[in-house]
């Protein structure tokens, strides 16, 4: 008998029609669960972009985590940074996923993350060596995504790291239907069951919107980016570093 808890991800374990997926209590509730079994190297990429922006904060700058959800990648790069003086900017439009924050920040001593509501859409970014979008991009809508790339290189400082962590298509059919079988048989491995596996897809398909690693790249380079470089994938997900 599979052994569950109340913060095991069991969201699209029954039988009803599954609704489009939101970042709501009971997403909040079960996300780290959620997260680390559904999305291969979760752990891994959480760690080093706090690696990353130890090596890329500049003295004198703020750090941003747009669509931080409860605020893992913020954690990471507060760890990281340990000891040194900092301000960093955790924003997501889920009051579940902030609400989980502020509680997860008051047992834990981080006064240099602050929390923010907001619809990253509206945050300017400003005085800024680091952005991390960990999986953010993906749920806003294709044609406003240039405009928050554009209004990030213009709150970066010259030399800043902007990490955008996805998941991707591939451009050939036959290896984006290999590497998402893959996938699946990776969440099978982790406790999904096909019914869960299948209404989650389902649940996601109008919300969470992939593209190419080209298309990624095209969009880089409009915004004014000079480069951007895949430095984690497993199966169709992939972190990226892209500079100024």
């Amino acid at each position: 008998m599979k052994m569950t808890n109340q913060f095991q991800d069991q969201l699209f374990a029954t039988d009803s029609a599954p609704q489009d997926f939101v970042f709501d209590d009971r997403v909040a509730a079960v996300f780290d669960d959620m997260v680390n079994r559904s999305i291969p190297g979760y752990a891994t990429i959480l760690g080093m972009i706090g690696v990353i922006a130890e090596r890329y904060f500049q003295p004198g700058t703020d750090i941003y985590d747009l669509g931080c959800s409860l605020g893992g990648a913020s954690i990471a790069m507060a760890q990281q940074l340990a000891g040194q003086k900092f301000t960093l900017k955790a924003v997501d439009n889920s009051q579940a996923m902030i609400r989980g924050l502020h509680q997860r920040l008051s047992t834990e001593q981080y006064d240099n993350i602050q929390c923010h509501c907001a619809d990253i859409l509206d945050i300017g970014v400003e005085n800024a060596s680091v952005v991390v979008l960990n999986f953010t991009m993906q749920f806003i809508a294709p044609e406003k995504r240039q405009q928050l790339l554009d209004r990030i290189h213009a709150g970066l400082r010259p030399g800043g790291i902007l990490v955008v962590s996805e998941k991707i298509l591939l451009p050939d059919p036959e290896l984006n239907e290999l590497l998402t079988d893959l996938y699946h048989n990776f969440k099978q491995r982790m406790g999904y069951s096909e019914l869960e596996i299948s209404r989650k897809r389902t649940a996601l398909e109008n919300v969470l919107i992939p593209e190419t690693l080209q298309t990624h790249r095209q969009r880089f380079a409009r915004s004014g980016f000079r480069e951007a470089d895949v430095w984690f994938q497993c199966f169709n997900f992939a972190s990226m570093t892209i500079f100024k």
